[in-house]
């Protein structure tokens, strides 16, 4: 209803009387036949009791018209607000919100299946390779099409309960702002000054100086704004129109929301939203084709936007230090050019299986998180070089077979987690130089063979590979053994003395490294 718009008088006095007084607002009166305009009707109760006498007694200056003027404007966002959630209805109720979230998550998850299986399905051997990859590419964009054609529906039940929970908040800072300019008006000062204060997000009026500057200047062609570090609680919506922007550093204030005119920065390369109070990121920064780096560390992110999979261009991004449990489930398949992804320090269990499309990737953090497991197209990362799952814990407690295609991998933490065995395939991690195993209740390899270092680890495991290959062609054998057919034995002893040969060559360089020293006795032993 019209009143459940409206702010509670107890709750926020000030902005009750105050948006009382406007015309669009004010006491709703019954239409009446004998209606004169030059004589209006007297108003009628109206429906909620409001202290208006009691509060314009106790604070005189409300009725001041400079003061008066001065807080209506303060209050244009508000009743702006309000006149839209009228428009939209009233907030939905709790479940109706959750089942929403529900049935977006069950598309989604839907989505990503269908992406998945579109991804690894053969090419028929008359089909060109170029005519295959554009049909796969089709009709990936059809499924993302279906399936967003599908969300519509339950994702503006979620974006109404949103504007109504941002609706709250807004009143709550118009309160604020009010009383800030009833004390500037009782003690002397410039109400006015107050007012635009409260418009421009509360803060010092040095900082406000700061930012109407650069406002100021939307037109002459400034590219470079460093505002951190100025205790920012809001950023003006106006920043959208400085379209010349390519780095803007907003880092180290108190900024709980940014504005869906963000999207209007279309040159903008380097975003730096790192420690604020975000609880969401607007969808629209989908819409930043041209960015490049974005940090958005050490804030309250429950979630990314899946909008930000649109952000094609980005190279870097930083989300550690949030609250997410969860990427975005196509964060793989269009952040293509991505090279390094920090998440370390949240809730994440798993990683979205497209994310060993990303094939430019170089640096992947995921430490201090809750991860379970890794997908099998970790392995798919052919340019990964350092990767970081330290610190999971009890939730870690084995790798992927996968992990032994990481051939570009240079450094690997796997500190504080519960592994017990480095998959068969580690040997193969032939360019690996760091590698970090403390805390975890290793067994393969021994800790003996651990405490040698990473080459001894490597070659280890590159002799056990060999000796599992060795096993299992011998036990192929014993099952042909009599088969009249000598063709498949002799197909079978190539590939072995193959795989014997590829094994052998990853071994010479350790071994050629250690013949002029003693082995570690236990090493001797084992191999």
């Amino acid at each position: 209803s019209q009143a459940a718009m409206d702010p509670n008088p107890n709750t926020f006095p000030i902005l009750s009387y105050v948006m009382s007084k406007l015309p669009s607002i004010g006491p709703r009166r019954a239409p009446a036949a004998d209606f004169d305009v030059e004589q209006p009707q007297p108003a009628p109760a109206p429906e909620f009791p409001e202290p208006r006498f009691e509060l314009s007694e106790r604070m005189p200056r409300l009725d001041d018209p400079g003061v008066a003027a001065a807080m209506r404007a303060a209050v244009a966002d508000v009743a702006q607000t309000r006149s839209v959630l009228q428009t939209l209805g009233e907030r939905p109720d709790h479940e109706a919100v959750d089942a929403a979230r529900a049935k977006v998550a069950e598309i989604e998850a839907s989505l990503s299946k269908r992406l998945e299986e579109i991804v690894l399905s053969p090419r028929p051997a008359e089909v060109d390779r170029a005519e295959w990859r554009a049909g796969l590419a089709e009709k990936g964009e059809e499924s993302r099409a279906a399936a967003e054609r599908e969300r519509q529906a339950y994702k503006a039940v979620i974006s109404l309960d949103e504007m109504h929970e941002a609706y709250e908040k807004l009143l709550k800072d118009a309160e604020e702002r009010l009383e800030r300019i009833y004390q500037s008006a009782v003690e002397g000062g410039d109400y006015a000054a107050a007012a635009a204060r409260g418009s421009e997000e509360g803060i010092g009026e040095e900082v406000n100086e700061e930012v109407v500057g650069i406002l100021q200047d939307v037109g002459k062609g400034v590219e470079r704004i460093d505002l951190s570090c100025r205790q920012l609680r809001v950023l003006p919506e106006a920043f959208g129109r400085i379209r010349s922007l390519v780095v803007l550093n907003l880092a180290s204030n108190q900024l709980e929301a940014i504005p869906d005119s963000v999207a209007g920065l279309e040159n903008l390369e380097e975003l730096n939203l790192s420690s604020n109070l975000l609880t969401s990121l607007p969808d629209s920064i989908g819409m930043l084709c041209s960015l490049k780096i974005l940090n958005v560390s050490s804030n309250k992110l429950a979630s990314l936007p899946d909008s930000i999979c649109r952000c094609r261009s980005l190279i870097e991004l930083d989300a550690s230090f949030n609250n997410l449990s969860y990427l975005p489930t196509n964060l793989g398949y269009e952040l293509v050019n991505l090279r390094k992804l920090l998440v370390q320090l949240n809730k994440i269990r798993s990683l979205p299986t497209s994310i060993g499309e990303m094939s430019s990737l170089r640096i992947l953090d995921v430490h201090f998180n809750e991860l379970r497991g890794l997908p099998l197209t970790i392995g798919r990362l052919a340019n990964l070089e350092i990767l970081n799952l330290s610190s999971n814990f009890s939730d870690l407690t084995e790798l992927p077979d996968t992990i032994g295609d990481l051939t570009s991998l240079k450094e690997l933490d796997l500190s504080n987690n519960q592994i017990h065995a480095l998959p068969d395939t580690f040997g193969r991690l032939d360019n690996l130089t760091k590698l970090n195993l403390e805390e975890n209740p290793i067994v393969i390899p021994p800790k003996e063979v651990v405490n040698e270092g990473v080459e001894a680890v490597k070659y280890y495991m590159s002799k056990r590979w060999l000796d599992i290959l060795v096993e299992e062609e011998q036990k192929s054998m014993l099952e042909v053994k009599e088969q009249t057919e000598t063709g498949w034995l002799t197909r079978s002893t190539s590939w072995l003395n193959n795989m014997v040969s590829g094994v052998s060559g990853s071994l010479s360089g350790y071994l050629g490294a250690r013949e002029k020293s003693n082995l570690d006795p236990y090493l001797n032993q084992q191999l």
